[in-house]
Formats: structure tokens, sequence, C-alpha cells
């Protein structure tokens, strides 16, 4: 488990995430997180859930078509 440290910036408040923490979500300064609220806390992720949403309804929709697809590959 790590901890978070929060800070001033200007009148709003921040959060300093460490490097490692960075490095393993694979982001960078000016990149976005997304923030769930789950039963058991908040989820900090860089995944965009309503992206992980379209990308699951796609996958769904090319396996019904998949041989439609595999037609039009050929």
């Amino acid at each position: 488990m790590s901890t978070l440290k929060l800070t001033a910036i200007g009148t709003s408040t921040g959060v300093v995430i460490p490097k490692e923490m960075l490095n393993r979500m694979k982001v960078s300064r000016g990149d976005t997180l997304f923030v769930s609220e789950t039963p058991g806390g908040y989820l900090v992720t860089p995944y965009d859930p309503a992206v992980a949403a379209q990308v699951e309804a796609g996958r769904h929709f090319m396996k019904d078509y998949r041989d439609t697809f595999k037609a039009l590959a050929e």
C-alpha cells in the first residue's frame, strides 16, 4: 500500500504521486487519470471506463460477425 500527500497548489489542493507509481500506471505529466467511486473506496486508473465499454461492445460485435469479417479480409 502506498500513501499520497495532499499539497496546496495555488488556491486548490493537489496530490503528489510518486514516480514509481506513475511508471507502473504507464502515465506521465499531462496525462489524464480517471477516478471511480467503488464500495471499497476510490479507484484511480489511466483507463477511461467509457472507452472500455466501447471496446467490449466492439469485441462483441466482431464476434457476432466473425464470418463477415473473415470474408472481407480475403
